[in-house]
């Protein structure tokens, strides 16, 4: 079973779109510009400039949304998403069943209509939370200097693309399945796909034309930073399978270095 969501903090909802500008570049490794930042997710806690928001799931799915929630129906809530989060693991979304879902929760098919309409409801409400913390990685792409400060930065982030990735990875692999999750859910993905290659291109290219840029290469710079992305991803995906074993800190300086060098001559 993945991480459960207790191990998570909490986070805001909501997510915006894809960045239009770049950013002009700073003097040293920093934050590429992206869109407004919104509390810490899985990969970044501990970060000054954030401070723990509500995550969008604590109000459960469709039925849940049309009343405020008291304590009682938050931690039910809580309880019928950790057991569909761990029957989604083991069965897969299209095997799962509501009533393993209930039992896993100790609960009733009555109070599990109560805060979800079923169980792709429940799954969607499952995935609020994981496009917030992966939106969030996608603002904190820093700018990558030509030096080992750059560096750094990246490696930083890679490995908190990884974290959060791991804490999501059952959501996410489902996610990836077009024909059981449908078009419209899909789509969310492969919109927050997109957005995390836009902010990597930014932080990548930001400082070309200055010293802090020196051997950048921004030609075709959006199809680099998308075949990047998907390097990244499909190792995560390998990595968050129980029976695939990689040694994480190895593969993230790996995959730093592969696209830092991706980006320069």
């Amino acid at each position: 079973m993945r991480a459960s969501l207790t191990d998570l903090p909490e986070e805001p909802a909501g997510r915006s779109g894809m960045p239009a500008t770049r950013p002009q570049a700073p003097p040293a490794a920093g934050r590429a510009k992206s869109p407004a930042r919104r509390g810490t997710n899985a990969a970044t806690a501990g970060h000054a400039d954030r401070t723990p928001q509500i995550r969008p799931s604590r109000d459960g799915g469709l039925p849940a949304l049309q009343r405020e929630l008291g304590a009682h129906g938050r931690e039910t809530v809580r309880r019928l998403l950790e057991a569909g989060l761990a029957e989604f693991d083991e069965a897969g979304l299209q095997s799962a069943r509501v009533e393993d879902i209930v039992k896993r929760a100790n609960t009733s098919h009555g109070t599990f209509y109560l805060y979800f309409a079923n169980k792709d409801d429940l799954f969607r409400t499952l995935l609020r939370d994981a496009l917030v913390d992966m939106s969030n990685v996608a603002d904190d792409f820093p700018v990558v200097t030509s030096n080992e400060a750059g560096q750094t930065a990246l490696r930083r982030w890679v490995h908190s693309f990884s974290e959060t990735y791991a804490a999501h990875a059952t959501v996410i692999r489902i996610l990836s399945q077009a024909d059981v999750v449908g078009e419209n859910v899909f789509g969310d993905g492969l919109h927050l796909l997109f957005r995390v290659a836009e902010a990597m291109t930014q932080g990548m290219t930001a400082a070309g034309g200055g010293p802090a840029g020196d051997g950048l290469r921004t030609e075709h710079a959006e199809l680099t930073a998308v075949c990047c992305l998907m390097m990244l991803e499909r190792v995560n995906y390998l990595m968050s399978a129980a029976e695939v074993h990689l040694p994480k800190e190895e593969m993230v300086d790996r995959i730093t270095a592969i696209i830092y060098a991706a980006f320069r001559s």
